[in-house]
């Protein structure tokens, strides 16, 4: 959420740029909601305070019947206003999530995702004397049809080698965020004034009840996200929504910050409205496994923060040797919780194009108010975290990329130079 005093000072500002990120908010209303609700507990503390006062003037004597009369109607007073005051906290909640994070000054203005910013391309497309193949028709690592059987359309079996390649990608992964040498050389390069702490590996519940996953803004349950109707719980969509939230209600020692995570799930997704979209691959589908980043800093730091991310991303798929572009999202396209988002887009060759298979969110402190995740100060004062999240690998996505830019005209496909020592020594599938 945003902090309601920012919205106060800053209304205009609030309602332009709620609408360059699409949301329509009305601040007035918001404001005349949380006026009237501070009247109220206003009203309800004056109550109180003569409650209390009432029953101190009779504590150890007979009260008079005045006293008593006086008491009862207190009391009936404030069970009133209480009862006003809950509806009205209801309310101001509802408008109060309503209204997005704001950008931060360098997101661009943008309508849409086709409005982000390509900020550079990096790596060489490779050059096939043959035309290359969709990663689906490479080997038989995926059979989708029998999925098809036992779970519906969206769902795969993936086999052999190519599972072998995804615990090969993990273990690479967790290693390398495990490596300070590694981490305080990406901070030196991009000049970032921050702790060199490595990532905690975590494999996080795959399970959301539905207080934290709201607290989180995360929570899409319409477009996205599976509800399981026995129970409160809902599938995680992403291991970040299950890693921003385990601190939730509670205060962190500044000195414990930041708190930097790996988290490593399966995730789900009902991807409503795309049917008809990467239906033959393993590209989208409703179940799937990711290696999440999550970190929790002051807001001194959480913009290198967001940045060490970003050099993580780039190097992780650099080092796969695949082609990829590096574009800032725009106002339309960073959602709605986000203060700033940045896209990785790797190069399919068989579509001649590059896909989206990495983003980058920082949402300064709008997620942890709605968790109540708080840091204690050396000064003693308590402040809300900020928080960023950040994809180190979406293994079908990445691994769709790794087997459309190695394959050989054969069909075969050769493993990237990194991950051959966690294949075991295989060099090709």
């Amino acid at each position: 959420m945003l902090d309601i005093q920012y919205i106060k000072d800053n209304p205009e500002k609030v309602s332009q740029k709620s609408k360059e990120k699409g949301y329509v908010v009305d601040v007035a209303n918001l404001l005349k909601i949380d006026e009237a609700r501070r009247s109220l507990n206003a009203q309800v503390d004056e109550l109180r305070h003569k409650r209390k006062l009432n029953s101190e003037n009779i504590r150890n004597k007979k009260p008079t019947e005045i006293e008593i009369n006086d008491g009862k109607k207190i009391k009936k007073e404030i069970a009133a206003l209480e009862e006003k005051l809950n509806k009205i906290d209801l309310e101001y909640l509802v408008e109060l999530k309503k209204v997005p994070n704001m950008p931060l000054d360098d997101v661009v203005y943008g309508q849409s995702e086709d409005e982000n910013v390509v900020v550079k391309e990096v790596g060489e497309k490779p050059k096939f004397d043959f035309a290359p193949k969709a990663h689906q028709e490479l080997g038989e690592f995926i059979d989708k049809e029998r999925a098809a059987k036992i779970a519906g359309s969206r769902f795969a079996y993936l086999k052999g080698d190519l599972v072998k390649l995804q615990f090969a990608i993990v273990s690479f992964v967790i290693a390398s965020l495990t490596d300070e040498v590694l981490i305080a050389k990406l901070i030196k390069e991009n000049k970032l004034n921050i702790d060199t702490k490595v990532f905690m590996p975590i494999i996080p519940p795959a399970m959301i009840k539905t207080e934290p996953y709201q607290a989180s803004a995360r929570l899409n349950a319409e477009e996205v996200t599976y509800k399981i109707e026995q129970d409160d719980l809902w599938l995680n969509a992403s291991a970040e929504h299950s890693l921003c939230t385990m601190y939730m209600d509670e205060i962190i020692e500044e000195a414990e910050l930041p708190l930097r995570f790996v988290g490593y799930s399966t995730s789900f997704r009902r991807e409503a409205g795309t049917y008809g979209k990467d239906m033959e691959g393993i590209i989208r589908l409703h179940q799937f496994d990711k290696l999440e980043m999550e970190v929790l800093s002051t807001g001194e730091t959480g913009l290198d923060e967001h940045k060490l991310l970003v050099a993580i991303q780039e190097y992780l798929v650099s080092k796969l040797g695949l082609p990829y572009q590096l574009l800032d999202k725009c106002t339309a396209d960073i959602g709605k919780p986000n203060a700033k988002g940045v896209d990785i887009n790797s190069w399919f060759p068989s579509q001649e194009t590059y896909r989206e298979t990495h983003t980058a969110d920082y949402l300064t402190d709008y997620q942890a108010r709605g968790l109540k995740i708080r840091a204690r100060r050396s000064s003693g004062s308590i402040e809300y975290v900020h928080t960023n999240d950040a994809t180190a690998f979406a293994l079908g996505r990445i691994m769709a990329a790794i087997l459309e830019n190695n394959q050989t005209k054969d069909g075969k496909v050769n493993i990237p130079e990194v991950l051959i020592d966690y294949m075991g020594g295989i060099k090709q599938i």
